[in-house]
């Protein structure tokens, strides 16, 4: 695979874990929840209860401590909320543009790099991200943003743009379903280029229409984490 100049510098970053360093790579299990994974068609992904039973029965049949996966994966779960625009099978959002951490709410999140505060935004429409959190990073002559979806209320309380943060800062942690959108607690990270005026907020789920915008806009979150 090639990569642009850009990418090849993010798999060359050392970069902090998103969540506790202790925990050992070993521990990390791929999940699918593509519409191609049969197993979720027994599962009301609509529910969030039943999407966490799920999800926790895939790490804990597999003894692991966090499920991940999801980049560029297309996803049933979007259906449920008109904020994702079902009618247009063009122009529905349902590829998912970051790449989720699946674990306990109250889990502390971690900069994998440093930078500084550049936004941060309740987004509750239904089926939204939640607390967010946007860091903005000026690495070599490389600028850039990394973007933390699903957070808990306290993690935005008492912000302020503008302020630095340093790799392996703790600067949040994960919400409840009841605050998160409607998901089983889970951080959705995600790599921005250009972040187009947005706010504690940007897209991290695509139409097929505009996917290849955001393919170049939002690289592979792996590039960073080098989790497979």
């Amino acid at each position: 695979m090639l990569f642009s100049s850009f990418e090849s510098f993010l798999q060359s970053l050392d970069v902090h874990p998103l969540v506790d360093p202790s925990i050992p790579k070993a521990l990390y299990m791929p999940l699918d929840l593509s519409v191609d994974n049969s197993e979720l068609k027994a599962v009301n992904v609509s529910n969030s209860k039943d999407l966490e039973k799920f999800i926790w029965n895939h790490i804990n049949t597999n003894n692991a401590k966090i499920a991940y996966g999801g980049y560029l994966e297309k996803r049933a779960i979007y259906q449920r909320s008109n904020y994702f625009n079902q009618t247009n099978s063009d122009t529905e959002r349902n590829i998912h543009l970051g790449l989720d951490l699946w674990i306990e709410a109250e889990t502390p999140i971690f900069a994998p790099l440093s930078g500084t505060i550049h936004s941060f935004k309740n987004n509750t429409n239904y089926g939204d991200y939640g607390p967010t959190i946007v860091l903005k990073h000026h690495i070599e002559e490389f600028e850039f943003y990394t973007l933390y979806g699903h957070l808990s209320l306290e993690s935005i309380e008492d912000l302020d743009v503008g302020v630095e943060v340093t790799q392996g800062d703790p600067i949040a942690t994960l919400g409840t379903a009841e605050i998160n959108g409607d998901y089983p607690p889970h951080l959705h990270f995600q790599i921005i280029k250009d972040i187009q005026e947005c706010k504690g907020d940007y897209p991290g789920v695509s139409s097929l229409l505009d996917l290849e915008f955001y393919k170049e806009n939002c690289p592979d979150p792996n590039l960073l984490l080098k989790l497979y």
